[in-house]
Parts: structure tokens; sequence; C-alpha cells
């Protein structure tokens, strides 16, 4: 039936309102968020004006719970617990314009894991404005913590500033970490480089989260010819936001200088032969079980290609006595949600 027929420009139409409807609805929520948290900051402040003018103690947080849910029985969030977090909260963010602009775009129980994990003001202000810009779940913010990541962005030994224009340098400084955590791994003393791959290969998404945001991982063991001859790529990524191929040689030991000279290589056969015009040159990141920071150093400082040297951590394997006694890493994480970092809270 011609009633039946869809019209010319429909489908655009409908995508086009299912956008708006989709903006409404995170605008909406990010707008109630707001509200809440402001509400939860001027509750925070009363309880410590009062408690500082009039001397109350403790207890009076309990008594206040009890008359606020009596008042509001369809309300939640007034346990004698969340006043004492929307105490915390007023007193480590004084400043009202401050709440407004950077805490209240987080979800309130992001608040209270920075309040409960992060007392350096510093480090939460960082952690708080990294959960914004890259949408970290709450388990997310959690582990990255945990992990101590604000102590080691940034860290690793490289050239940047001499070889990258200004912006581009202090991007990819922050980018790099040292050391990296790998503690999802367990791999023994007599393990070797392509044992590390593997391991990180088989944990992809943990390697993944562990590497940060705007990493695309192309290929393992990626093969380039040079003069008729092969060679291989430990890893090889691409970095969204840098538009640059980075390319990862793992070393199961030491740091050695000349590991320096291999990459320089790789890093020209790879601008040669996968750079597009519109792509930034590419980087290279070495990475190592220890290195002395000095010789990391001096390694780097002729070099003209982008190069950075970073260490990993691991968790040492069990004794092999003990192995087959306890749980594997599969059997464990059979029992356990997948962790997402794009997943919703649901609090």
């Amino acid at each position: 039936m011609a009633s039946d027929l869809i019209p010319a420009g429909y489908e655009q139409l409908l995508g086009d309102l299912k956008e708006r409807i989709r903006r409404a609805q995170v605008n909406a929520a990010l707008a109630v968020n707001r509200e809440l948290v402001t509400l939860y900051w001027q509750m925070g402040r009363a309880i410590l004006q009062r408690q500082a003018q009039e001397g109350w103690g403790a207890k009076v947080i309990d008594r206040l719970a009890r008359d606020l849910r009596a008042a509001f029985p369809e309300m939640k969030g007034f346990s004698p617990r969340n006043l004492k977090y929307m105490r915390a909260f007023a007193a480590a963010y004084p400043d009202e314009a401050i709440v407004q602009q950077a805490a209240a775009q987080l979800p309130w129980f992001h608040t209270c894991i920075l309040l409960d994990k992060v007392k350096d003001v510093e480090a939460r202000s960082w952690y708080s404005q990294a959960a914004r810009e890259y949408g970290w779940s709450r388990d997310v913010l959690v582990h990255q913590i945990d992990s101590d990541l604000y102590q080691r962005q940034g860290q690793a030994v490289t050239n940047f500033k001499r070889t990258l224009p200004a912006p581009d340098s202090d991007l990819a400084q922050q980018l790099l970490k040292d050391p990296y955590n790998f503690d999802f791994l367990s791999l023994g003393i007599e393990a070797h480089e392509r044992d590390l791959e593997r391991g990180l290969l088989e944990h992809l998404r943990n390697f993944l989260l562990e590497l940060g945001v705007g990493f695309a991982l192309l290929g393992s063991q990626y093969h380039l010819e040079v003069s008729g001859k092969d060679f291989y790529l430990d890893l090889l990524f691409y970095h969204v936001r840098l538009r640059r191929y980075v390319v990862v040689d793992l070393k199961i030991g030491a740091f050695e200088p000349e590991f320096t000279g291999k990459m320089n290589f790789y890093l020209a056969a790879a601008d040669a032969q996968l750079r597009h015009p519109d792509d930034q040159p590419s980087i290279g990141l070495i990475l190592c079980r220890t290195r002395d920071r000095l010789i990391a150093e001096y390694a780097l400082r002729d070099m003209q290609a982008p190069l950075g040297v970073a260490t990993f951590r691991l968790t040492d394997a069990l004794p092999q006595e003990l192995e087959g006694s306890l749980p594997t890493i599969d059997e464990l994480e059979r029992t356990l949600p997948p962790l997402s970092a794009s997943q919703g809270d649901d609090a």
C-alpha cells in the first residue's frame, strides 16, 4: 500500500530526532546531578557552620538523618553516612563556584570515592578532571586511584620536548607513564619478551585501560619489509588524539642504550610505509623491566625521532608448589561481572 511507503528523507528525520532526544536525556541527567550535588554541598556547609558555631557533636548527624528521612520518606541519600560525606564535601570544596564548575559535573558517588581515597588536594583535582574528561565509571576511577596513576603519569624518560612541537610534546609526555602497572600478569623470572607480549594480548582490556584513552591496537608482531628483509614490531598502536603511530618495543630485562637505535629504525620504517600525509611522525616507546634514568637520558639525548623509555611492574608468579592450589585468573574472571570503562553507575 502507498501509505506503507517510507517517504524520502524520513530516515534522516528519524535519526535526527533520536539524536536530539538522546542529547536532551543526557542534559537532563546532568542538570539533575548538578542540582543534587549542589544541594548536598549546601547541606554539608550548613552542618559544618552549625557545628562550628554551636559546638554540636557528631551525634547531631544521626538525629538529622532520622528527622530528614521522616520528613522526606520518598527521598534517598539522608543516611548518617551520606550526611557525613556532605560535610566532608563542603570542607574539601569551600568555594561554591568550584563546586558548580567542577565537582557538580561528577556523579555523587564519584565524589565520595575521591573524598575517601584521595587526601591530597592537587591529586584529587587531577583525578576529578580526568574522570570528567574520559567518562570513567566508578570502578575505573577506583582502579586508577589504587594504581597511583597521578604519580605515574608523565614520568617516562623521553626526548619529546626537543623532538615534538610544544602542544604535542606536553600531551605526549602526559600520555606515557612510569612505571606501567601490569599486575594482571604473573610471569616467572625465566619469562621472555614473547611471554610478556602474549600475556598483554590475552588481557587486552586491562592493557588498554592501563595505556589510557586514545590508544587503538593495530597489531602485534606487525610485519614490515625493508630491502627484502622482514622486521616485526612487537606492538603497533595508533593514537587518535596525537594522530600518530606508536611503536612499542617490549624488553623483559633492563634498558640498554642500543635499544634506541633499533627503535629509531622501526620508526623510520613505520613512517615510510604506514604514515598517511595527515598523520604526524610516529612515536616509539621502549618498555623495560628496569632502567637507569641517567643512562636512558644519555641514550635519548641525540636521537632525532621522538622516543620514550618506561618501566613496567608485574605480579610475581607463585612458587611452583603453590600452583594449582589456588583458582586461576580465568576462573576468577568468570565469577566477576565484566569491567567496562563506559559502563554506567548503578546508584
